[in-house]
């Protein structure tokens, strides 16, 4: 367990030093300097991350995976479809409603509109759990993963036509912000172990991923259902108001604040195993034991993330996309590297990451999925960018031929890539990008004249979950080429 730490910890200073230097750059060359009592927030708080995703990692591994996938391979073993849904739905409520990246944007949207975050984190949560079901009996019944999202963002999008500015870029954010750092590694883990009972191998390979797409198109149609009720409720246009840059140790405070708030994310999950502990797993006291201290560990590095993100990235995120807003090419060029690096230090892409390394038995290498998801999250904050500084392009004008593109991809793409792509869509939008990107594109529209912080300022999270669906997908046909090509020449 040493030696794993350890690992964690060098793969986690890797995964920040690239943001930590994008920032000192722009601070020492003065494109967007930073206050001396901010800039040591900053380096506090990007120890306190790297420390973070280390202990959670670690506690994921142990705890919130096995957890997964013994609850999927009970709930395979039961053959009682009514087991599955009722499962899929209680698992999936309480899942999206302990997420913290869906708590982040909540709060945000609670903060500039009349709309309480926990209503919106209630009725992401019921989409969520709703969807979840679903994706379970596409894995029971053998359903086309590529049939069902074509379905549903056909859905989508003539639900689009009726919903408000305002709530389409929620509605989308909602949709990433649902699927980060807790999520994701439990319902992958729910993916392969509800799958992997599955005579046929190559279909429970492909079952393997695709859960988390579709689950994650609950939580926009569950908003896009709210915009129904909300109609003429009114929004504002002002950011909530970012911490004191001179107060540079409000850590402890934070620290208060996030004990509870890290506990209270990661009950309901410690409930369901020791539930199913006793109902179903009924597990050696040692593997019992094991698991249970993967959920202090979660805890632990949850807590630390937290503190770390909240008391430095959050505010240097803000202050550089504020500085940036009158330097449109730098800004452009600054939003695809901050992209491109900071997707690295997602904890749900390491997790992903390393499934398909592993579902595949090391036939797609982590690499291979690392490099075209970061630059598919890079392009997205790049073209985010440009539309707040172009007040013309409006969020739809990217989303809808997007979206066209990726489900059609999703036809000639090897099936196995398609659940890869749409799940990558869904783990690139963690609470790290939530954070520092969010508030790097909502400083640039604050301080840019012509931009709305509602419309302009969100929004950005849905294209970061766009654009690795098309470039994996992408990479999918290559490696059909490539298999193809090999084949003509045995």
């Amino acid at each position: 367990m040493h030696n794993s730490l350890l690992s964690k910890l060098k793969e986690n200073v890797l995964s920040v030093a690239p943001i930590c230097v994008i920032v000192f750059l722009l601070h020492f060359t003065g494109a967007a300097r930073l206050d001396g009592a901010l800039l040591t927030r900053f380096i506090i708080g990007s120890v306190l991350i790297v420390l973070g995703l280390a202990f959670f990692l670690l506690g994921v591994d142990i705890g919130v995976t096995p957890l997964g996938d013994l609850t999927g391979e009970s709930l395979a073993r039961s053959n009682k479809i009514w087991i599955v849904i009722v499962a899929g739905l209680v698992l999936g409520f309480f899942i999206s409603l302990a997420e913290p990246g869906l708590t982040v944007l909540a709060n945000q949207v609670g903060a500039i509109t009349r709309i309480s975050g926990p209503t919106l984190l209630i009725t992401v949560s019921v989409g969520l759990a709703i969807l979840l079901a679903v994706g379970f009996l596409r894995v029971i019944f053998s359903i086309p993963l590529y049939l069902l999202l074509i379905a549903l963002y056909i859905l989508i999008g003539a639900a689009a036509i009726f919903t408000p500015p305002e709530f389409l870029g929620i509605a989308f954010d909602a949709s990433g912000a649902t699927t980060g750092i807790l999520a994701v590694p439990f319902i992958l883990a729910l993916a392969v172990g509800t799958s992997s009972l599955k005579r046929d191998t190559k279909a429970s390979e492909k079952d393997s991923f695709g859960l988390v797409a579709v689950a994650s198109t609950g939580a926009i149609l569950s908003v896009m259902a709210l915009s129904l009720f909300h109609r003429g409720t009114g929004f504002g246009g002002a950011a909530e108001a970012s911490a004191d840059a001179e107060a540079p140790f409000a850590f402890l405070p934070l620290l208060r604040d996030t004990l509870w708030d890290g506990f209270i994310t990661l009950l309901p999950l410690l409930v369901i195993f020791i539930v199913l502990q006793f109902v179903s797993f009924k597990l050696r006291r040692q593997a019992f034991i094991r698991m249970l201290f993967g959920f202090i560990y979660a805890y632990f590095g949850l807590v630390l993330f937290f503190v770390g993100v909240n008391g430095g990235f959050m505010e240097v995120g803000t202050r550089i996309g504020e500085a940036l807003s009158d330097k449109v090419a730098l800004a452009l060029v600054i939003g695809f590297l901050i992209g491109f690096v900071t997707i690295l230090a997602e904890p749900a892409v390491y997790v992903l990451t390393h499934q398909i390394e592993n579902v595949t038995s090391g036939y797609v290498k982590r690499i291979a999925v690392a490099v075209p998801l970061c630059v598919g999250v890079g392009t997205a904050v790049l073209l985010s960018v440009l539309r707040i500084l172009v007040p013309a392009i409006q969020l739809w004008h990217y989303l809808l031929p997007g979206y066209v593109i990726a489900i059609t991809l999703s036809i000639f793409t090897p099936k196995l890539f398609v659940g890869i792509a749409f799940d990558a869509g869904g783990v690139a939008t963690g609470p790290m990008t939530a954070t520092f990107i969010l508030a790097f594109t909502q400083g640039i529209a604050d301080a840019s004249g012509g931009a709305n912080v509602l419309i302009e300022g969100f929004g950005m999270i849905s294209m970061v979950a766009l654009l690795p669906i098309i470039t994996l997908q992408i990479l999918g046909l290559l490696y059909k080429l490539k298999v193809d090509k090999k084949a003509e020449e045995g």
